[in-house]
């Protein structure tokens, strides 16, 4: 299993701050997100041990901060619960344009809550679970200690021992969804995960939650485990059983048994899983999948061959950028690439120069975030032309193909 930092635009357009974890050896089987508890962050407990316990099973997992806490931008007193949800929108979308689209959302506590409200804004989210939720978003508001105005209006509550200052609407908006069960509206299936002694949020709860979905749906009990699930045996315990049960309902991926071992650096393989357009392809380690949309016969359980060559370009710019913006010093935060192939006239395109017919037409819009200077800005601009890949498809590479004999 590795860990690797990200970072994404948020639902304020600030920038949230994230965890991905990956299978190191086993093939990428399918992806998820992990919401935290109210309160807590990425790094709790529950989310660190139940996203890598994920990833050892082959399910990729992002945790990531909400609006305002950890290590990400913007402030949560004045984020509300329809925040976490569109946190958790936008980290499914980011995944979506870099390595793929979960199926899978598990939140914790009220994350679970928000985690189940926010699959019915998602197209692609097959199964949610929730590890101690509260059925309704207002229970948070029975857990605020005393509550003191401050002079910019804002009020200052005590959260579990946590001091928290939030707008007024913060409140007002938990107190406007005090009847509003999200699972009654959810599409997906659904599995409740909750301990009978849960001191924080109480077991009735998650029965108001099961009662209101609808098949598939399924209730686990995780005994005497406490609503942080501090001890490692609880949260992997529940990993086990959510990779268990989400199997049935994600896409998840098969590698084919006779991919060649002996692949060198710079080396790939693709072979079939079905006689139509799904194809298995492996890098190294790395294990992705090819398909085509189903209007022509696929079943979009990966990217089409276009797709996956504006990937390989995107990914290209973007890394060239990084290095060159850290060796010249630039200020730059972030840097999204975003691609487009399309078959076009020669006598539309501005770019093509002297020829004729139709031509590849490949279209490139750069997202650079951060204090940067216009000056900065048009040298990355330049930059992104001399990335390799970018190279190889200007200069008409060679393409030779032998047989192999079984």
């Amino acid at each position: 299993m590795s860990s690797e930092k990200v970072s994404f635009a948020g639902s304020s357009q600030g920038l949230l701050a994230g965890v991905l974890e990956r299978p190191d050896h086993a093939p990428l089987q399918a992806l998820a997100v992990f919401a935290h508890c109210f309160t807590c962050g990425k790094n709790s407990l529950a989310a660190t041990r139940i996203s890598r316990a994920l990833a050892e099973q082959g399910i990729g997992t992002l945790r990531f901060d909400f609006t305002g806490l950890g290590e990400s931008d913007g402030d949560f007193g004045r984020g509300g619960f329809s925040s976490s949800v569109a946190d958790i929108v936008a980290a499914v979308h980011w995944m979506q344009g870099t390595i793929g689209t979960p199926a899978l959302l598990v939140g914790h506590s009220l994350g679970g809550t928000a985690a189940i409200a926010a699959a019915a804004r998602l197209d692609g989210i097959r199964a949610v679970c929730t590890l101690g939720a509260p059925a309704t978003a207002d229970h948070v508001l029975r857990h605020f200690g005393p509550a003191e105005s401050e002079e910019d209006g804002q009020i200052q509550v005590d959260l579990g021992g946590r001091a928290f200052r939030i707008a007024p609407a913060f409140i007002e908006e938990l107190q406007a969804l005090a009847d509003e069960n999200p699972a009654k509206g959810l599409r997906a299936a659904l599995l409740v995960m909750h301990a009978p002694g849960d001191t924080v949020v109480d077991i009735g709860e998650a029965q108001d939650l099961f009662k209101a979905a609808r098949h598939p749906k399924s209730f686990i009990s995780l005994d005497d485990a406490d609503h942080l699930l501090t001890r490692p045996a609880d949260a992997q315990y529940a990993a086990d059983l959510i990779g268990a049960w989400a199997s049935r309902f994600l896409p998840m991926r098969a590698e084919r048994d006779d991919a060649p071992a002996d692949l060198r650096a710079g080396e790939v393989w693709v072979g079939e899983h079905d006689h139509a357009f799904w194809r298995s392809m492996r890098a190294g380690p790395h294990h992705l999948d090819a398909d085509e949309p189903k209007e022509v016969g696929g079943s979009e359980r990966g990217p089409d061959p276009y797709e996956l060559l504006l990937m390989s370009l995107g990914a290209c710019t973007s890394m060239t950028l990084r290095q060159y913006a850290k060796r010249k010093g630039y200020a730059l935060k972030d840097v999204q690439v975003r691609l487009r192939h399309e078959r076009v006239y020669a006598t539309d395109c501005q770019e093509c120069g002297d020829r004729s017919g139709q031509v590849d037409h490949l279209t490139r819009q750069l997202l650079l975030s951060g204090p940067l200077s216009e000056s900065q800005r048009q040298d990355l601009l330049r930059i992104a032309d001399r990335c390799p890949v970018h190279r190889t498809l200007e200069n008409h590479p060679v393409i030779t193909t032998t047989l192999i004999r079984d």
